[in-house]
Formats: structure tokens, sequence, C-alpha cells
């Protein structure tokens, strides 16, 4: 008993016992508390819900994965179909030397999984051109995001996107530069509505598997053959830090590749130094390349290459004659002829230099004729295995030197710039979306931003009526689709239009062999893209797109069926070209001389950026027969014959596009 108590000598604040003060806990901040301070709770909520498309893992894409990952957005899905390389390991950060020839797309969730476990990601190591990546799959994602490295791709998406309603955000890097653009059906610009420069130049990491263009092979002797043999090889790495023991096959297959490079740069200057380099490129390696069938599905496979009957049939060609004519487009005979000479040369080289105690390391010089030879006869000669045109010495040597590498820090800012403008969409803000550009070495600010351009309304991808119908593919013939949809539910009554798609005309009023033909008969399965073309002169629509859907449930009476109900389609009508005033000749100044320097026949153009006016031309479809324009090829099913009649043009004009992938 405490003595103080009842005393009265003892002060009564003495006899009551004071608590001690308990610490207040702090709250305990988790990853999602830091991100909704940061976006505000609404927002966050947004992000954490979103289930996004991301397609492309390569500089952009391991950039961007991270970013999203970390944000927290709900639900991320990634498509890529390449493998990982050893050149991309230098800004590529998800990727790891043993990841080498593993997929992107796998390895991509797997690193950036252990950011946030919280967040679902799914890979799928496979072409977003693929068959199962239609329409309905698009429609399910909040936002997509591109981070690809192809035109074609690209346009691909763009137009999987417009036809979904789903917005995209594209973005690219050359260098140092970058881009990142909102796409959004209907207020934004698409990326086709700006005409496209022809890319004359590709980054290498695209190279190594799939070629579709002389550039490709072209970068690929430059970059990686000639460097592999008489540069710096980037195979002598040693592979036994691996410490995944599910990748120890593919690991002892690298280990093999890396003993066969290594005792053919140290035959230099055998006999047998040609046709073991020519064995392992043009036939080891294609012959791997075509094991892996998931990277043919849909290209044709490359063919290997027999060296010893090519030398046969190269036998009797004149070295020196052949090596004479830099315009000509060498055979694959004599390819083999430059590609041998080439190499002795080099040889040569590397041994005086051995010899001398010098460095032996030959880099590419397009004033170099012994690099120039090599890699023009190495690129042509994997054109020929690759079923790609090949070129003259002439051309290789100007294309040769277009090669931008990629930089990590490029991708870095551009992918966050990516996660910056889908915070804008989710919240609808499309006003506030803009269009950046990160230029570094111009005069402006580094990070440029315009506000989005409106769509195009010439633009043949986005300035359409886009639509989609549900149909029989066993039971639904063309003219079903015509007298159904396009005359009663699409509201072109007795109108002439013309129905096409991307290899030409089905019918028009003049072509109606196609009638009766079943869809599928014409090539037509679903997710297909057809084009009513308007051919009335006065009031004409819009051109209209529609995707065909496979109907997964039964249509009724008719096998087909719009997605939109007739009183709700409003279909607009082509805006009428304004005349262009016409122009008026004034002189233009001079320094005391009246002599002209051009010969414009006295006009001016006052904006220099316009083209001069023109006669008005109707806007009624030509027909092949008219003796001006181009011809436009028919199609008729199981036409035989039809590819004999195609013709391809090609616009060589255009900039140098770099992407990174």
């Amino acid at each position: 008993m405490d003595p103080t108590m009842g005393n009265p000598m003892v002060p009564m604040t003495a006899q009551i016992p004071v608590p001690v003060a308990q610490p207040i806990p702090l709250p305990v901040l988790t990853r999602d508390s830091y991100n909704s301070q940061s976006l505000g709770r609404s927002l966050n909520g947004n992000v954490k819900q979103a289930r996004v498309l991301m397609v492309g893992a390569g500089g952009i894409g391991c950039e961007l994965l991270k970013n999203l990952v970390l944000t927290g957005f709900g639900e991320v899905h990634v498509v890529d179909l390449d493998t990982i390389d050893l050149s991309n390991l230098n800004r590529q950060f998800l990727f790891r030397h043993e990841h080498i020839k593993k997929s992107k797309a796998l390895v991509a969730k797997e690193a950036a999984q252990k950011f946030n476990p919280a967040v679902k990601i799914v890979a799928h190591h496979a072409n977003i051109k693929d068959a199962q990546f239609n329409i309905e799959w698009f429609s399910s994602f909040r936002i997509v995001f591109n981070a690809l490295d192809n035109l074609e791709a690209r346009r691909h998406v763009n137009k999987m996107c417009l036809a979904a309603d789903v917005p995209l955000i594209e973005s690219g890097t050359t260098g140092f530069n970058g881009q990142v653009q909102v796409i959004k059906k209907g207020v934004t610009a698409c990326y086709d509505c700006a005409p496209k420069e022809t890319p004359k130049s590709f980054p290498v990491c695209t190279i190594r598997s799939t070629p579709s263009q002389p550039i490709h092979c072209i970068v690929w002797g430059k970059s990686y053959l000639l460097n592999e043999i008489f540069g710096a090889s980037e195979d002598e790495s040693a592979f036994d830090h691996s410490v995944d023991g599910d990748n120890a096959q593919e690991i002892e297959e690298l280990k093999r590749e890396s003993a066969a490079l290594r005792k053919i740069r140290n035959s230099v200057g055998t006999e047998e130094f040609a046709q073991m380099l020519f064995e392992k490129v043009f036939k080891t390696d294609i012959e791997r390349l075509r094991s892996m069938e998931d990277m043919w599905k849909t290209r044709k496979p490359p063919e290997p290459l027999n060296y010893k009957d090519l030398l046969e049939k190269a036998k009797s060609l004149d070295k020196e004659k052949v090596l004479k004519d830099a315009q000509k487009v060498w055979s694959l005979e004599e390819n083999l002829v430059v590609f041998n000479d080439s190499l002795e040369r080099l040889s040569k080289r590397v041994l005086e230099s051995k010899n001398a105690g010098q460095e032996s390391i030959i880099t590419f010089d397009k004033d170099d004729e012994d690099t120039l030879d090599f890699v023009a006869a190495s690129a042509n000669i994997r054109s020929a295995v690759f079923g790609i045109d090949r070129k003259s010495k002439f051309d290789i040597k100007q294309m040769a030197g277009n090669i931008i590498p990629a930089i990590a820090t490029t991708n870095a800012i551009v992918a966050g710039l990516c996660v910056l403008e889908a915070f804008k969409v989710l919240k609808g803000h499309y006003e506030q979306a803009k269009e950046v550009f990160l230029t570094p070495f111009a005069n402006a600010r580094m990070l440029a931003s315009d506000k989005s351009r409106e769509p195009n309304p010439d633009c043949p991808v986005c300035g359409v009526y886009q639509t989609r119908v549900f149909v029989d593919l066993e039971k639904a013939t063309l003219n079903d689709l015509v007298e159904h949809l396009i005359k009663t539910d699409l509201g072109y009554g007795e109108k002439d239009f013309a129905i096409s798609n991307e290899v030409g005309i089905l019918y028009d009023p003049d072509e109606t062999d196609n009638l009766e033909k079943k869809l599928s008969e014409l090539g037509i399965k679903s997710d297909s893209f057809l084009t009513i073309t308007d051919e009335d002169d006065e009031e004409p629509f819009v051109n209209v797109v529609i995707a065909i859907q496979e109907a997964k449930e039964p249509l009724g009476d008719k096998p087909v069926k719009g997605i939109l109900d007739p009183e709700d389609v409003k279909i607009p009508l082509k805006p009428k070209k304004q005349p262009q005033p016409e122009l008026v000749a004034t002189p233009a100044p001079t320094n005391g001389n009246s002599t002209s320097n051009g010969q414009n026949g006295g006009v001016i153009d006052l904006d220099g950026d316009e083209p001069m006016a023109t006669p008005a031309k109707s806007l009624k479809r030509g027909h092949p027969e008219d003796a001006e324009g181009p011809s436009v090829k028919k199609i008729k099913a199981n036409d035989k014959a039809a590819d004999d009649d195609i013709v391809f043009i090609e616009d060589s004009a255009g900039a140098i596009v770099i992407d990174d992938d």
C-alpha cells in the first residue's frame, strides 16, 4: 500500500497517480497511399481499375511497362513477337544476359511483376496482327499504348483502335528525338492523318530474325556480320553466370554458337574460312530460324543455301568484270564471288595487322571498298535467303550509312510522357491532351508540346464513317451485304457505290459477278474491313468502312445484321471542295537584274508549300478501262491468274524515320 495515500500531510495532487504517455502510432503508408496522394483518389481509382494494352516490349516498351506497373494500372497486357538479342541489353533494362533468345514479352512480364505484385500482367508472345487479337479483344481495353518499331504494325493498331473506339497513345523515338501522340476517334488526328515518309533505315535490333526489306539485310551485314568477324564480337562473352536452370539448354546452344564464331574468327586467312562463315550464317543459322514455327505463320520462311552448290555455279564468272559494275544488281552467284573476294582482302588486312603487332579490328567505311563489297555481298545473299529484292552496290553504299542508334534516355522520357497523357485520357480530358515532341538540339525548348490536331477529313483511315456488322460467314453472300445492309440500313438506296477491300474492288455497278458468291469465297473473314465508296457526284457520303464480325448467335432470317439500328445511322456527306483561287503572276524581287531564275511560266506560288491549282475533276471513280490514271484490279474468287495483273507502285521519296523496338 502506498504510504502517501490517506496521509493529510501529503498534497492531494501527489496522491493521484499520473499515467505514462504512450506514443501515438504513425499511419502506415502503402504504395497505393502515395499514388493516391499524388494523383488524387478519383484518378488513382481509375488507374487501379484500368485494363490497358501495350504493344511492343522493346526500348520504349521496357520503360513504359515499368512506369505502368509502378503507377498501379490494374491489368496490363503485353504483346511482342520478338526475342531478346544481345544488342538490346544496353537500353532495354528489363532484360539480362541469361534472357538472350527468350521472348521479350514473357521476360518483361517476369521482370516487371517484381516491381508491383498487385498488378496483373498478361504476356502474349505473338504478332499483334494475328487473328486472335480482333476488334472485340481491342475493345476490352481502356487504353492502348503503341511502343512499336515499324510502320505497318503501327498502322494496323491505329486501324483496330479506331474500329474498336479505344483511345491509342502512339509513341516513337529517333535517336535523341521522340514524340507522343494521343489518338481518339473523332476527336484527334489519327496516325495516318498525315502522310508518313518512307523509312530508309532501321535499328539493328529489328533485323536479326525477320527481315522484310533490303535495308534490313544491309544493316545486318554492316552492323552485325562485319563486326562479328572483323570487329568487336558480341558473342565472345561467357555465359557461365546464368542461374536460370530452366534456360540451361538455351545457354548450351549459345555456347556452341559462340564457339563456332570463335573458330571462324580464328580461321581468318585459311582456305576454309569463306565456306565456314557462309555455311554458318546462310545455312545453320537460317535452319535454326526456320525451326521457330510461330515466327513463320504469317510470312514465308527463309531458304538456307548450300555453299558448294552455289560455288559450282559461280566458277565461270569473271571476278574483275563483276566488281567493275557497281550499278548492276548482282545475281546470287555474282554476290558469292564478291563475298569470297572481299573476305580474302579483309583477311589479308587482319593478318598484316597481327604480324605488325597492331590492332586487327576493321570497321565499316562506305569509302572503303573492301568493307563495302563485303556488306553489299552479304546483304544481297541474305536478301536472297529471305526472298527480298537485291540492290546494287551503288544503292547499298547510299543506304548503309543511315543507321541512327537508339538512346536509352530518349526512351525513358517518351515512356514517362505516355503515362502523363494516359492520365488525361482516363479523366476524359481530351481537350488537354498534347502532342509532345522531344527535340534536345532544337533552338526551341527540349520538350515542345502542341494542341492535338483535329482529324483530317481527307484521311483514308479516320476520315470515314466506321461501323460493324455481324455476319454468318457460312451463308452470307456479297448480295446479302448489298441489299440487307448497305442499301437499307446504311441508307444508300439507289445510289451508285463500290465495295472494295485491301486487295481491290469486289463490286460496283459495272462489276456484279461477285454478288452471288459467299463472303468466305471472296476471302472475307472475321475482322476483315470493307470500304464503301459513294459514286454520287452531287451529294456523296464519306467513305464507309465496315468491320466484319462473325456472328456467334443465329441472326434470324437475314445472314447479316448491323450493329446499329437504321435510325441511328447518320453518315456525313463529303465536304465540298472549295475552288482554288486563281493565282496572279507578280514580279519577283530582284537585285538590279530583271531576269527570272525560275521557269514557272510567270506564276509565283505565294505560299511556297501549297500545290499549284489544278482543274477540278469529277469525284466519280474512273474505271479500269479509262485511259487516264492507274487501273484498279477487280477481285474474283478462285481466279488463279489474278496475281499476274497486280501492279505495285513504289515511291522512294521520303526522310529517314528510325524507331527503337
